[in-house]
């Protein structure tokens, strides 16, 4: 070693260094390294805990400005002689008053602060939100960094990353929902876990879905009431809600065990991330961690006093993402989530607050983060998707949304077919253009060239009615501890086939009820693109009319598995709906459908007229190496007989019937005949799909 290395090694080791922040145990020195951002931090000092004393610390470090700060970065390295066995850590900070818009600080030395970076969370027993909202010390009832949080060994030897394209269906779902419900069919210990969910994977590999987004598994606030989890408290741990082994250490490793398994079994694994709040709130939130290390930093804010946070996200605060350190930190969570975690890809709530400048004013030619995902070698191969709009009335979807390369969820593609479906009037041009790809939205023109696949489609998700209710009920039924905090509006789009909820439904309510999903199942799995569904929507999960259970954690929420043996038939079509969709390339293109679709309508050509409400097509599959498709829709309630447009009777063969009771609905392979005659007689709320084959000729073509 030379000199120079033996005064630089001398210097990290008597000063610590700046990177990588978070803490960092360097076994050759003996020794953790901490360092922790703040641009505007007067004081840092670091504090230490025993797990029998989470109260006082048993060591405290002030770090010393001129010594233990690079840039904005403060940090010490602490030898693991002096540390006395702690488990536990946390900062206290101070620094100056608040000073206007943009230096708005909520400097408190009695807080006890979180670290940004800390790898998992301990909640002492005193655990208290309402001390972190008041003035004064919340010591022994903050939450704390755990200095071991990710020190668990993992072998990740075997694990196939799975890549999916054509096949693609994503299915998303709720950790703890999923199998919390005493019905859900996994072991007591597992309900409502990471391991729970383990179990429920030849379930999902049996419906055929290849893709899993789950609902937010950042560690939140547990006190915070918001069982959906879009409340972040860090973005480095695991919910630990979600873990049936309990040992801080081993929050990762249980679900990479989940992750593990969802590889072996072909399924990717997409997390719905919160990168735009906090659970911090506005400023009469609790005081948990990035208000008290650097407010103004972290956070927008706003040229009012009396309400000092930009609130695009509607649920409080919004992060600064427009600054350098707060991407960073988003990043280096992405890439913890990608590199050690071994995730597939995010699904970005809310990204249109991405765009938001310091002013809070919009950049509408770039989403900086995305911009940076999209650079970074590692992160740029994820399966990246986007909501494209805010809480705050910014809707960028399609190609108005910056970030070209990303999915989005397509919330128009949501609103048309449940338009059309319902049968409202003039809804015939665009449900064309749902099916195709929504061209008019992510057009491949010269300049940007989309395609198909990035647009996210989907009838339901969390936000909003599942898809049962959706087809059971006109108002909103959002009962809470005993009240209904609905507003008596009506669901977008939403109708209840003649009666309101399940009480005394009438048979032929709830038959047109399965025929209206099977026909939302249909024409979801048929359109060009990227499908979604909600886990549950295939066996019409309901939750009772509730279109917001976001504080539910009970039955409301949970899926009730009692409704897969009630709807048999249902869960039936999915499965085969999706069997179907995989087996037929020329459905999901990475190109638009171009010279091989034809439209139709009744008959010869598509009424385009604002009465009208049917359409049919013509989907040829020689250049996909596929069958031809025939499609009639009809949306009117009344029958209507079509005249098929191509071939000759005998040569095409029903497969789906969705006003047909099961299994009649969707014949299985093998079992069905050709057509007699070239009219088909659709019945009212109708689709029906033809096969014919191809023909030899274009397979040797090919």
């Amino acid at each position: 070693m030379t000199l120079s290395e033996t005064a630089a090694s001398r210097w990290a080791t008597t000063e610590g260094l700046p990177f990588p922040l978070g803490p960092t145990r360097i076994k050759e020195e003996g020794a953790c390294n901490f360092a922790l951002y703040s641009k505007h931090a007067e004081s840092v000092t670091l504090l230490l805990y025993t797990e029998s004393d989470v109260v006082n610390p048993v060591f405290e470090f002030r770090l010393d400005f001129l010594k233990n700060k690079t840039g904005r970065v403060w940090h010490c390295r602490i030898p693991f002689t002096s540390m006395k066995d702690a488990a536990y850590y946390a900062y206290r900070v101070g620094g100056p008053r608040p000073d206007g818009r943009f230096e708005w600080h909520t400097f408190d030395h009695d807080k006890i602060l979180l670290d940004p970076y800390a790898k998992s969370v301990f909640f002492p027993p005193a655990f208290d939100r309402l001390a972190a909202v008041r003035p004064g010390s919340n010591a022994g009832k903050a939450p704390l960094g755990v200095l071991a949080g990710d020190s668990e060994g993992f072998d990740w030897q075997g694990d196939h990353r799975p890549r999916h394209e054509a096949d693609t269906v994503i299915y998303e779902l709720h950790v703890g929902g999923f199998t919390k419900n005493p019905n859900s069919r996994v072991r007591d210990e597992a309900r409502g876990t990471y391991a729970g969910l383990v179990e429920k994977i030849p379930y999902l590999k049996d419906l055929g879905v290849t893709v899993v987004e789950l609902m937010p598994v950042f560690q939140y606030d547990p006190a915070d009431g918001n069982y959906w989890g879009y409340m972040p408290l860090n973005f480095f741990s695991p919910h630990h809600g979600y873990l049936s082994n309990h040992t801080v250490k081993a929050q990762h490793n249980e679900l990479r065990d989940m992750i593990k398994a969802l590889h072996q079994a072909n399924i990717e694994v997409v997390l719905d991330v919160v990168y735009n709040h906090t659970g911090e709130g506005d400023h009469m939130g609790p005081v948990y961690s990035y208000k008290g290390i650097d407010n103004s930093t972290y956070y927008l804010m706003a040229d009012r006093p009396d309400a000092p946070y930009e609130n695009f996200s509607g649920t409080g605060n919004t992060l600064n993402t427009s600054n350098r350190a707060v991407r960073k930190m988003i990043m280096d969570s992405a890439r913890h989530w990608a590199h050690e975690m071994h995730v597939d890809g995010f699904r970005f709530d809310l990204a249109s607050l991405f765009t938001r400048k310091a002013d809070g004013s919009v950049n509408a030619n770039d989403v900086p983060l995305l911009s940076d995902m999209a650079s970074d070698p590692d992160l740029a191969q994820l399966r990246l998707i986007a909501e494209p709009w805010d809480a705050a009335g910014v809707y960028q979807l399609g190609r108005a949304f910056p970030g070209i390369m990303a999915c989005q969820w397509n919330g128009r593609y949501r609103d048309d077919l449940r338009r059309f479906v319902k049968g409202d009037p003039g809804m015939v041009p665009a449900l064309m253009r749902r099916l195709y790809g929504s061209d008019d939205l992510f057009p491949d023109d010269r300049m940007n060239a989309y395609h198909p696949h990035q647009s996210v489609n989907y009838v339901a998700s969390h936000d909003g009615f599942t898809l049962y209710d959706l087809v059971a009920y006109n108002q909103k039924h959002n009962w809470a501890n005993g009240h209904d905090n609905s507003d008596g509006m009506a669901e977008n789009h939403s109708w209840n086939c003649g009666w309101e909820g399940d009480e005394d439904v009438p048979p032929d309510v709830m038959k047109l009820r399965k025929q209206q999903i099977r026909n939302f199942c249909c024409l979801l799995l048929l359109s060009n693109g990227t499908p979604m569904f909600r886990a549950g929507d295939e066996f019409m999960h309901t939750q009772a009319g509730n279109n917001n259970p976001y504080n539910q954690d009970n039955e409301t929420a949970w899926i009730d598995w009692r409704r897969l043996d009630a709807n048999p038939d249902i869960f039936r079509f999915f499965k085969l709906m999706i069997a179907f969709r995989k087996a037929h390339p020329s459905l999901a293109r990475s190109r638009f459908w171009r010279e091989d679709i034809q439209w139709y309508g009744v008959g010869r050509d598509p009424d385009l007229g604002g009465d009208s409400r049917s359409l049919a097509f013509a989907l040829y599959g020689g250049s996909q190496q596929d069958d031809d498709l025939y499609v009639m829709i009809n949306a009117w309630w009344e029958e209507l007989t079509f005249e098929i447009q191509e071939g000759e009777a005998n040569t095409w063969r029903r497969l789906i019937d969705t006003s047909l009771d099961s299994p009649s609905d969707f014949l299985e392979p093998g079992t069905e005949s050709p057509l007699p005659s070239m009219h088909y007689r659709v019945p009212a709320r109708t689709v029906v799909v033809l096969v014919r084959d191809r023909p030899e000729s274009a397979s040797a073509d090919l």
